[in-house]
């Protein structure tokens, strides 16, 4: 499956991958800033200039899980929706991961503090 990598539609990626970022980055801070902040807790705080891990992490992210989707998509042969909805609900538990990482770095989501 890893040989598959010199076969894939690099363009394609980069082409499913420019809308899935964009899609991320207008959900967050356009079309539901206000409510992610009040699910954050962080209604009432100002505006702040977001730290460039916020960006680069989840336009890492992002790209793995693109780049993930393309390879099983060629090695799987995946050509009709009924394969690519068993391939997402087969895959869905592994990108979990990435997601996982996304919120880790994000500074917005309330760490535990160590000292207690």
């Amino acid at each position: 499956m890893i040989n598959s990598i010199s076969e894939i539609n690099w363009l394609g990626v980069f082409a499913a991958f420019v809308p899935y970022f964009m899609l991320g980055a207008l959900w967050f801070t356009l079309l539901f800033k206000k409510q992610y902040l009040i699910s954050l807790g962080k209604e009432n705080q100002a505006d702040q200039k977001p730290a460039p891990i916020f960006i680069i992490g989840p336009a890492i992210c992002s790209f793995v899980i693109t780049i993930t989707t393309a390879i099983l998509i060629y090695a799987l042969k995946i050509d009709s929706y009924q394969s690519a909805i068993e391939l997402s609900l087969i895959v869905g538990i592994g990108y979990l991961v990435a997601n996982t990482v996304n919120i880790a770095i994000n500074p917005n989501i309330p760490k535990p503090d160590k000292s207690e």
